[in-house]
């Protein structure tokens, strides 16, 4: 899907993927990295917004709400049903919360949509590594309400093994019962950006791709 060019191109221009020499949170050494934090301007969210949108229309069915487990997902929720309703005429409830319960007003650790037993959620993030961050959204969620957390969206798949020999995607997947949608994988990023220029430069020249190429031979599932 041409989104999905556009979308690895944009994230190369806002320096929100970039190549290098990095270490992931888990541990691991890597030569790309993607911090959706670096976006920063009111033209980048809003197009961030487009493409999880794009990604997030198809798989809507029987999904009652989305939510953004902060912090990151508090922009990204917000961007992406924004988008939904101007890009696609789709309203739909959403949510995210608190690291800390507020306990005073009205209190509770939800800003947003408050689920009600019967609800299925989808969860919006930026890319997973282990997973963490959903193994805390679904007990804080079914914590609220009886719900059922279907589905995943994230920007980036990096098809890297968590525990075993397991991606994290497939983990969640045993785990939760929880289907995982990525706007695009490491391996679609690959085959778009190598030797390809983005504003006059090659940022996956044959050298980079031997080192994503060995990361994923490495630490691929």
């Amino acid at each position: 899907m041409a989104y999905k060019e556009e979308f690895i191109d944009f994230m190369v221009r806002s320096g929100v993927l970039t190549f290098g020499d990095f270490v992931t949170k888990s541990g691991r050494k890597t030569p790309y990295f993607v911090n959706t934090g670096n976006y920063q301007t009111s033209d980048q969210i809003a197009a961030l917004g487009q493409y999880y949108a794009a990604c997030i229309a198809p798989h809507l069915d029987g999904v009652d709400f989305l939510y953004g487990p902060a912090y990151k997902g508090i922009p990204l929720v917000i961007a992406a049903a924004t988008a939904l309703y101007r890009d696609h005429g789709i309203t739909i409830p959403y949510c995210f919360n608190r690291k800390e319960a507020k306990d005073h007003g009205e209190g509770g650790s939800l800003i947003g949509y408050k689920p009600k037993d019967g609800d299925t959620a989808m969860i919006i993030e930026d890319v997973i590594t282990a997973g963490t961050s959903v193994k805390e959204s679904v007990p804080l969620l079914k914590g609220m309400a009886d719900v059922t957390v279907s589905s995943l969206i994230i920007s980036v798949d990096r098809m890297e093994k968590g525990e075993a020999d397991r991606t994290a995607i497939q983990e969640i997947a045993d785990t939760f019962g929880i289907t995982t949608y990525p706007i695009v994988t490491v391996r679609e990023i690959i085959d778009h950006l190598h030797n390809h220029e983005v504003d006059g430069k090659v940022v996956i020249d044959d050298a980079m791709k031997q080192m994503m190429e060995d990361h994923l031979a490495q630490y691929g599932a």
